[in-house]
């Protein structure tokens, strides 16, 4: 038996299982193939995460570019991740790796028995269920296709060693898509064409015919070329209290009208882990309610909520108007662009930057959000 057992090995997970095992908890962690490489593309705000260790980043552009109808520098520092190191950085040895999949939990007195898929059962003073957000049908979506280019091919659409946050000119008239672009080290640039909210979620063959004609535009032949599949569900409503704590996207931490989440599990697994080790001698229900008041506390709620009106109004924008949000949220000052993006428990912040939107805009965008 251990204290805590962490079911899925993805970022969110293994930071949560190295926080436990630092707050003195005996931890496993529970995953299909704990040794599979990350397939995804991670980025974060250097800012979000500030200890991140050189080993766990891939690249360092120098400068990031955003666009609405035109181009703008943005004033913070973007990360690309290297999986391998960020997984070393997250692991520890004292960490019990069990290959396996959880069928069921069934919760008991004083623990719980996590019953797996070959018959076997796993026991543990409380379980963590780290294994993402179930995409429900027609749920509003992040969905993205991308292909890795040789950097010298992709200086044709990017400029070099350039992070493109997000670049909407020449938005499709409907179900308009942006260019994402990361440099990822050893002359390799990521390029996606992203959704950034729809419902139900734009198909990935979609984005990628419009990929397709956006590089042979440029005279860039993809065919072959590793690709990228990504699809983030968005409106998460907040987790209800239970006995199973959940974590990273299955705790909703997904940033509702950005699709960002891994610097919010990094930040918050060492919260977490204190608290069900502060309360789990006293029973696993006063660990689990602890735990969810370390992740939900009222001033995140509220941040979530109005994130999530920011959300649906984006998702109520006619096509032709998206671009123009955009020019006014890249023309805020840096520090009302960080709080929405980033003050996860600063709700003053996050109104004041919605409210500076809405009072710089033009009178047609305005006229589009309120309807």
């Amino acid at each position: 038996m251990v204290d805590v057992l962490v079911i899925g090995g993805g970022p969110a997970g293994r930071a949560l299982a190295a926080a436990c095992v630092r707050a003195r908890l005996s931890t496993a962690l529970l995953d299909p193939e704990p040794d599979k490489p990350w397939p995804n593309t991670y980025a974060v705000w250097r800012d979000e995460v500030p200890d991140l260790p050189a080993e766990a980043i891939a690249a360092r552009p120098r400068g990031t570019l955003a666009a609405g109808r035109s181009r703008r520098w943005l004033d913070r520092e973007y990360l690309i991740v290297d999986n391998a190191g960020l997984r070393r950085w997250l692991s520890d040895d004292r960490v019990q790796e069990v290959a396996g999949s959880s069928t069921r939990v069934v919760n008991r007195p004083h623990d719980c028995v996590v019953h797996l898929r070959d018959g076997g059962t796993l026991t543990a003073g409380i379980a963590v269920d780290a294994r993402g957000a179930r995409a429900e049908g027609g749920g509003t979506e992040q969905t993205a296709f991308g292909v890795v280019l040789p950097a010298s091919q992709a200086v044709r659409i990017v400029p070099a060693d350039t992070a493109v946050f997000m670049d909407w000119r020449g938005a499709a008239a409907v179900d308009p898509s942006f260019l994402y672009a990361v440099p990822l080290g050893n002359g390799r640039v990521l390029v996606e064409e992203t959704s950034l909210a729809a419902r139900p979620g734009v198909a990935l063959s979609v984005l990628s015919a419009r990929l397709g004609h956006r590089l042979s535009a440029a005279g860039i032949d993809a065919h072959g070329l590793p690709s990228e599949r990504v699809r983030i569900p968005l409106d998460l409503p907040l987790p209800r209290r239970g006995r199973i704590v959940p974590f990273g996207a299955a705790a909703a931490l997904v940033h509702p009208a950005t699709g960002y989440s891994i610097a919010a599990s990094l930040a918050l697994a060492p919260r977490v882990a204190d608290a069900v080790g502060e309360y789990l001698r006293t029973g696993p229900q006063a660990a689990a309610r602890a735990a969810h008041a370390a992740l939900w506390p009222a001033r995140a709620v509220a941040v979530h909520a109005m994130r999530r009106y920011a959300l649906h109004s984006l998702r109520r924008l006619p096509p032709r108007r998206v671009p123009d949000f955009f020019d006014q949220f890249f023309a805020l000052p840096p520090h009302s662009q960080r709080a929405f993006t980033s003050a996860r428990e600063d709700p003053a912040a996050v109104a004041a930057a919605m409210a500076r939107l809405f009072a710089a805009a033009p009178w047609r965008l305005r006229a589009a959000l309120v309807r």
